[in-house]
């Protein structure tokens, strides 16, 4: 197993979060072979044990995306071994994922979310100015939470309104900077420089001037969005990532230039978000129409 995860880190380039989920749900199955089977090599595991290992899962009512994701890990897992020679066949060959329903990502709406920004007073000081351009960044750009910490302070270009961004398997690509956008930048990098110096690496620090980390960014973002929603979804920073996208889609970008900007693969992931837009329409029209 320490070699898979070698695999995944070094060669797939996977993202640190989703090698510590794929060490965890190697662990359990492992676990649950030795406890079920007295089995220690979860390489000797065959069909018949993987499948029990997935009914139980099922049978703790645990998410149909979690289940998926773990029996991912195991199809990951035995083709690493197949190819490693390892084993002689895939055990996962006949092991199907249990069916999930199609959910459509949750968003802030466009006029709470441009009344949050244009008229909270978010202060001069240093974290005020860092709270804003976290807010902004994530909804002016479109970024992954991953993507948003791991931006350096070389990687943004006021002149060339663009920032670098390192995505999924380490893949690099430009995105546009808007004027609001820029403004933001250029008042945090006075107070940055203000309070630390000139100081190189990640763009955004926290208070003590250490690197940004993924909780800090996850409680300053429900700090101010819990106060234009409810809903816990809708205070996540993926959120504002699914926000980027609709809105663009709404004012009528096409699909092809949203998939650039979020930096998807393919463009299976981006389509989501025509659900999301033919959702709007079909509102407006039940409200709008005589015959509705």
């Amino acid at each position: 197993m320490d070699a898979f995860l070698d695999f995944l880190r070094f060669e797939r380039r996977y993202s640190p979060h989703t090698v510590t989920s794929y060490q965890t749900d190697l662990g359990q199955f492992a676990a649950y072979l030795k406890s079920a089977y007295d089995l220690a090599e979860p390489a000797q595991a065959t069909h018949p044990l993987i499948r029990g290992w997935v009914v139980e899962l099922m049978q703790q009512n645990l998410d149909p995306r979690t289940v998926n994701r773990k029996v991912a890990c195991l199809r990951s897992y035995y083709k690493f071994l197949l190819r490693a020679g390892r084993i002689e066949a895939n055990p996962m060959l006949r092991i199907k994922a249990p069916k999930m329903a199609k959910k459509l990502p949750e968003f802030v709406p466009e006029e709470a979310l441009n009344g949050l920004l244009n008229s909270f007073q978010f202060g001069d000081d240093f974290a005020g100015q860092r709270d804003q351009l976290v807010l902004e960044m994530l909804y002016g750009t479109g970024i992954r939470l991953s993507e948003l910490i791991g931006i350096h302070a070389d990687d943004v270009s006021l002149g060339a309104s663009t920032v670098r961004v390192t995505g999924k398997g380490n893949k690099q690509r430009l995105v546009p900077l808007n004027p609001s956008l820029k403004l933001v930048i250029e008042h945090y990098q006075a107070r940055r420089a203000h309070e630390f110096g000139p100081v190189a690496g990640p763009l955004l620090l926290t208070d003590k001037g250490e690197p940004m980390y993924e909780k800090f960014v996850y409680r300053t973002v429900k700090q101010y969005l819990s106060q234009i929603t409810t809903s816990a979804a809708q205070q996540h920073p993926h959120a504002l990532r699914h926000a980027f996208a609709t809105h663009l889609l709404g004012k009528g970008a096409d699909l092809n230039s949203i998939k650039e900007l979020l930096g998807h693969a393919s463009l299976a992931a981006t389509q989501v978000y025509t659900h999301l837009s033919v959702d709007r329409l079909k509102s407006v029209f039940e409200q709008a129409h005589p015959r509705a």
